[in-house]
């Protein structure tokens, strides 16, 4: 239980290392008073450009699957590690992860939405698991345009993958998946509310509908 609660803090740590923040406080800006307000890379590519968003997602998918690929397995001297807590450790590693993204510690508890963070650490668990996310993810994009709703979408399609794929071997894992839905939805409530009023971008360089939408 002591290796749980001590590598879950590690995570929580390396996920409020918020890579839009950190960056753009490397620029003298803060993305949170800028675009829709989100720090995350959408609102970095957005206001920044294409490079520094890239740089932004790189660092948000990387924490994630550092948490759950590096640290969940890794051996922490002083500290003894329990093979049977294994995918219990990786759970909490993964949430903690996301946690700290949108609640990091250096950056008064404000950061984004957790998503990118969400794919590294399930990149971490299980690469198939990632495949599933970036096809779910591209498929709703493309067809309805909606980015917010692609990333609740995408959550959702990574906790039936992990039932379908561990069939209650590892429920500890499924757990993951489960509050991981939660919190990406509840992340992305504004998107919903957006939505609801008509309101919400779409993502029209990628959205099918959008262009093939001829004028008037």
């Amino acid at each position: 239980m002591i290796q749980l609660i001590v590598k879950a803090l590690l995570a929580y740590l390396i996920g409020s290392i918020v890579g839009s923040l950190a960056l753009g406080k490397l620029r003298g800006v803060d993305i949170r008073t800028m675009g829709s307000g989100n720090a995350g890379a959408t609102n970095m590519l957005r206001t920044q450009g294409i490079a520094a968003a890239i740089v932004v997602l790189l660092i948000d998918l990387g924490k994630g699957w550092v948490a759950t690929g590096v640290l969940a397995p890794l051996a922490i001297a002083g500290i003894p590690s329990q093979p049977t807590l294994r995918a219990a450790v990786t759970a909490a590693c993964g949430l903690a992860v996301i946690l700290g993204h949108v609640y990091p510690l250096w950056h008064g508890l404000r950061g984004g939405k957790g998503f990118a963070t969400f794919l590294g650490a399930v990149l971490g668990i299980n690469a198939g698991l990632m495949l599933v996310a970036v096809i779910t993810w591209l498929a709703v994009v493309i067809v309805l345009g909606f980015v917010g709703l692609a990333s609740m979408v995408c959550a959702a399609a990574v906790a039936v993958a992990i039932a379908a794929r561990y069939r209650g071997a590892q429920p500890e894992l499924l757990a993951f998946g489960i509050l991981a839905v939660l919190l990406i939805t509840y992340t992305h409530r504004a998107n919903i509310g957006r939505m609801l009023a008509g309101t919400e971008p779409r993502a029209m360089r990628l959205w099918l509908l959008g262009l093939r939408r001829g004028p008037g």
